[in-house]
């Protein structure tokens, strides 16, 4: 490989990483303009330094595979969880996508390395409007499985009665119990008692008519309900 060759894949691997970054910065995400281009120019180095190198030829997949499982740690960086949602899956994707693209320039296969960055700007640019409209449909509320959070308050020499009533309100609903513990507060003489049930679709009414009947237990003195996450629920 000549110099001239090697400045011109180095300078092909940074001008289209980029353009992938440049669309990841004008949507202001983790991974912007800098990162997909140190990521797909750091790549085609890490070809070109195999072929600089050696003559094995067999030396380039090695140096390709390194280089794929690599940018994994890198994805994961970028990946974040807030609550029950998950952002940066398509930030990272998106960081795997230029290394692609920088190893394409780097092992010389200037066109695939073009198409390749083409199709991941297409993606971001016309997919995802098609994403975004899809996600505004209603879903079917029978398909969610939604999760909730009940707690209360109560004298501590009460809890045994507290807990039953409870598996026994839930025995009679549509609700299975997923979780029910009891822990001491600060005043021994009082209890705090959750449970996390899970509901095939939202039963709101059902939780509000749940934590009134435990309301009027003499020995209750809080009691609560919240939502605290829903899955949707995938057949086939």
């Amino acid at each position: 490989m000549t110099e001239m060759q090697f400045m011109g894949r180095l300078g092909l691997a940074l001008l289209l990483g980029g353009l992938i970054g440049l669309e990841r910065q004008w949507r202001q995400r983790t991974a912007g303009l800098r990162t997909n281009a140190l990521v797909a120019m750091g790549s085609a180095l890490f070809v070109m330094l195999a072929a600089v190198t050696t003559s094995d030829v067999t030396s380039l997949p090695r140096i390709a595979a390194q280089v794929v499982s690599g940018i994994g740690f890198l994805g994961a960086g970028v990946i974040m969880r807030e609550g029950i949602s998950v952002r940066g899956l398509n930030t990272a994707a998106t960081l795997w996508c230029a290394a692609a693209v920088g190893t394409l320039a780097g092992a010389g296969w200037s066109l695939a390395a073009a198409t390749g960055t083409i199709a991941v700007l297409a993606i971001h640019l016309f997919l995802r409007p098609l994403a975004l409209r899809i996600n505004r449909q209603p879903i079917d509320s029978a398909d969610l499985e939604i999760q909730y959070r009940v707690w209360l308050i109560c004298r501590s020499q009460d809890e045994a009665h507290i807990r039953a009533l409870l598996l026994q309100s839930v025995a009679g609903a549509p609700l299975l119990l997923r979780a029910l513990h009891s822990e001491d507060q600060e005043d021994p003489a009082r209890t705090e008692v959750s449970a996390e049930l899970v509901s095939r679709g939202r039963n709101d009414l059902l939780l509000e008519q749940l934590v009134s009947r435990l309301s009027l237990e003499p020995g209750v003195t809080a009691v609560n309900w919240e939502t605290i996450g829903q899955e949707s629920q995938v057949n086939g």
